[in-house]
């Protein structure tokens, strides 16, 4: 497994020091949007650190693989390459060549990716992609998942939490898996699915979801996205100039 950067390597004399953004939260926060938004203001690379795991989640299941058998999801961990762009205009996601990044947003990847991200060889590789993407990133980059702040980046030069009601955040879910092609879509099921996951995610044993010790957090259920990126913006930039 493999992960790859779109993002140019030079970078100007005059840039803006380098900084390290950990977005964390749960599904339907906004986290994405806002990330990449983000991202591209202050010219930083993105990476969606959730569509790798849906990407390996995926894979499983198109390769027959018992997602609910962890020996069997472990034992395949290694098998799959993922490559993730990280330029946020274009945050691709490919595995072994196929263009996932449609396939991975469907009901059946969501449904199944709470068990598979739960492995800790899983989480091992995944992990080890993410920190060598950060490390390489030369501007600086914007990482986004639900570990971020306390377990892949520990040392990130900022940390947010995203947060949002259950009926926002099955709102948006919805409104994406529409935009995906899913037809029928129950905002209900929707939000009984998130509540789910959340549970599942938040008492796995292996870096489960919580917010970090010195994270920020921000309740974007009132919020615009502009509003959100505008206050992760300046979050930023305070980080930058202290530095």
């Amino acid at each position: 497994m493999a992960a790859t950067s779109r993002q140019a390597s030079s970078v100007s004399p005059d840039a803006p020091v380098p900084v390290i953004v950990a977005i964390d939260g749960p599904s339907g926060t906004g986290k994405s949007s806002t990330s990449r938004a983000v991202a591209a203001k202050l010219g930083l690379s993105y990476l969606d650190t959730g569509a790798q795991y849906r990407a390996i989640t995926w894979w499983m299941l198109t390769h027959g693989i018992d997602v609910d058998d962890a020996a069997a999801v472990a034992a395949a961990a290694d098998r799959p390459e993922i490559l993730s762009g990280t330029d946020p205009a274009d945050p691709t996601i490919t595995v072994d060549g196929t263009d996932a990044s449609g396939p991975i947003r469907t009901q059946e990847v969501t449904a199944a990716v709470s068990a598979v991200s739960a492995v800790p060889e899983v989480r091992a590789r995944i992990t080890e992609l993410q920190r060598a993407i950060a490390a390489g990133a030369p501007t600086g980059i914007v990482v986004e998942g639900r570990d971020i702040g306390t377990t892949v980046l520990p040392d990130a030069d900022l940390k947010v939490f995203l947060t949002a009601s259950p009926e926002a955040r099955a709102a948006r879910r919805g409104g994406e898996l529409k935009g995906n092609g899913e037809q029928g879509v129950d905002l209900e099921a929707t939000r009984e699915a998130l509540l789910r996951r959340d549970a599942a995610d938040s008492t796995r044993k292996t870096s489960p979801l919580k917010k970090a010790d010195d994270a920020v957090e921000v309740d974007t259920t009132e919020l615009t996205l502009e509003q959100v990126v505008e206050c992760v913006v300046t979050l930023v930039e305070e980080k930058q100039q202290a530095r």
